[in-house]
């Protein structure tokens, strides 16, 4: 007798004769709102709260160094903010010409970047400047002040006349004497001319009453110095030292009728 037709297959049974479990098939459901417990998600908010809190500080700093960066980059690496103008204040003597070519600093250079000690040493080779200073005017200015030197005395020099100040530096040459300026009389000015600067410690001595009849102070040597005086009238003077005592014995004698008054030796005074 021949089996029957067969029914159908056990679920989970192997053609092969063998035997598998049952198969499942698996299906994502999003959960409801209400399948988490409430304390659960209140958790979850926390912790989520104390990590932003953690990493807001974090986030914070890296914003401002990102920032900063990019100031740093565009004030120090850029042209953006490069020197446009060099401004000169206080100069009379040079031009803001002189003073700018002096002074050396290349067109768009960043601002941030100029030396300022540097440009300021630069601008004070130049001989009328006594000293001068420089500030940066953001966004694109530098603004030079000048300080000049000034005229204590001319010395002439052939059909010229340098101009020195009162530490005995040549700044200036002249083709004919300025008024107001007394006339020193020495062989080479300068700062270093042990004449020049006696001459010159000669003239701070001297009193109104003096000054107003000088010609020339006349330094033929250190223990030579000499006033010429108007009428062609000679004040002996010696060296520089105790020229408060010279000047104010010369100038007590200036009504005496002499043609030479020696006050080398203030304590012991002669005239002829």
């Amino acid at each position: 007798m021949s089996p029957g037709p067969a029914r159908g297959r056990t679920a989970g049974a192997d053609p092969g004769g063998g035997r598998r479990g049952p198969v499942r098939r698996w299906q994502l459901v999003r959960a409801g709102s209400d399948a988490v417990p409430p304390s659960t998600r209140r958790f979850m908010a926390r912790a989520r709260q104390r990590r932003m809190r953690a990493a807001l500080p974090w986030a914070v700093t890296a914003g401002v160094l990102a920032v900063a960066a990019l100031v740093a980059w565009t004030v120090l690496g850029t042209g953006l903010l490069g020197v446009r103008e060099v401004r000169v204040e206080g100069a009379e003597l040079v031009t803001a010409v002189e003073v700018r070519e002096a002074a050396a600093v290349p067109d768009d250079q960043p601002l941030a970047r100029v030396d300022l000690a540097a440009v300021a040493r630069r601008i004070g080779t130049l001989a009328p400047v006594q000293r001068a200073t420089v500030t940066r005017d953001w966004p694109d200015a530098l603004v030079v002040r000048v300080v000049e030197r000034t005229p204590a005395a001319v010395v002439p020099q052939g059909e010229r006349f340098a101009v020195v100040d009162g530490s005995g530096v040549v700044f200036r040459s002249l083709p004919r004497q300025p008024e107001g300026l007394p006339v020193v009389r020495v062989g080479q000015p300068g700062p270093a001319d042990p004449g020049t600067l006696a001459g010159l410690e000669v003239l701070g001595a001297l009193t109104p009453e003096l000054r107003g009849q000088l010609v020339e102070v006349g330094v033929e040597g250190l223990a030579r110095i000499s006033l010429r005086l108007r009428g062609d009238r000679t004040v002996v003077w010696g060296d520089a030292t105790r020229g408060t005592d010279k000047a104010r014995v010369a100038t007590a004698l200036l009504g005496r009728k002499a043609d030479t008054i020696d006050v080398s030796a203030p304590d012991v005074v002669t005239f002829k």
